[in-house]
């Protein structure tokens, strides 16, 4: 089969390797699309627990190609998506029903073969049906995963207020969450327009449109619109180092604040032990997913978690590069999802 593989960090090829067996409790899929996360370049760049040689790509929805030994309650040709990470299982955190603390944290697509390839094998109890679902709609499956989780951790107050800075497919999915598990009104801020347009189509209450050049201008901004008294929850959804130290200024007295979007590792913020001592703020962060695939697959079926309109690039397997330097550097892209 062909596959993305990487030898080290910035250096890949897209080459024929060994099309994998399903073994006893395994299921193989053949990948219908794989989407490509804002995470998938700092994996790029050697981060996020990138280990070499791999072969990346986590959000996928495929068909049930074969079955291994022992495997029931699926069928082949069955649309499907999988999960890609998983835990030990022994450690303390796992014992404590935290399995994604675990040390031991595997994920398809950063330390075991992932979906950017024509076939994917992973653990029947990996992989979840998607029969019935337009693809377009279940290859967002896993990152609602990761934002059902995000808002799990969050666990808004019913009647709170929201930001949600960032307008990419997560922020978009993050913001419409957040609306439908109890605050009273959400805003999402970003520097796309069309983005926010899409954040105004599916349903959230106000949206702003922040200038790149003046992100005091937009803090003021925000503030107001907050009433002046700041934002019970506000959560970066895109990762900025400078965005997320904004944080905090627009945060209320006795308010949350989440870090969710994917941060360079070396990337610092700072705030004052005071503020948070004095405005009794409670700081949060949201990494990835591991139990929520269920959940994700329900708000999916039940449209509570839009996506229509997301997609803008599609790329084949060979494109792989240009699919990478379009969601580094073109502003007109929203979801891109390679096509084997």
């Amino acid at each position: 089969m062909r596959a993305v593989v990487y030898e080290a960090p910035r250096v890949f090829s897209i080459k024929e390797v060994p099309t994998p067996e399903a073994g006893a409790g395994e299921i193989r899929i053949k990948v219908l699309q794989t989407g490509v996360c804002g995470t998938d370049l700092h994996l790029h760049e050697g981060q996020f627990m990138a280990t070499f040689p791999f072969i990346p790509g986590h959000e996928t929805v495929g068909i049930v190609d074969q079955l291994g030994k022992g495997v029931t309650g699926f069928s082949l040709g069955e649309q499907v998506t999988v999960n890609p990470n998983s835990s030990c299982g022994t450690c303390s955190f796992c014992r404590a029903g935290r399995r994604l603390l675990c040390p031991e944290i595997k994920g398809m697509g950063s330390n075991m073969p992932g979906a950017f390839a024509e076939y994917l094998v992973a653990p029947c109890a990996q992989v979840f049906s998607v029969e019935g679902l337009d693809p377009d709609v279940a290859v967002f499956t896993e990152p609602t995963s990761c934002v059902m989780h995000g808002v799990d951790v969050l666990d808004p107050r019913p009647g709170s207020s929201a930001l949600v800075i960032g307008a990419g497919p997560t922020g978009l999915l993050l913001a419409q969450v957040i609306a439908s598990s109890g605050s009273s009104h959400v805003t999402v801020a970003a520097r796309t327009q069309f983005k926010l347009d899409l954040a105004t189509k599916f349903g959230i209450d106000s949206t702003y449109k922040m200038n790149p050049q003046d992100l005091s201008g937009d803090i003021k901004a925000l503030y107001a619109m907050s009433g002046g008294e700041g934002f019970d929850i506000v959560v970066d959804a895109t990762g900025d180092v400078n965005v997320c130290q904004s944080l905090f200024e627009l945060v209320r007295f006795g308010g949350t604040v989440l870090l969710y979007g994917v941060g360079d590792e070396n990337d610092r913020v700072s705030i004052s032990p005071y503020e948070i001592f004095r405005r009794e703020l409670t700081i949060k962060g949201s990494f990835a997913e591991i139990e929520s695939f269920p959940a994700a697959v329900s708000v999916l079926r039940s449209g509570r978690a839009k996506t229509n309109g997301i997609i803008t690039h599609r790329f084949k397997l060979e494109e792989y590069q240009k699919a990478l330097d379009v969601q580094r550097t073109d502003p007109s892209r929203h979801k891109i999802v390679i096509i084997p």
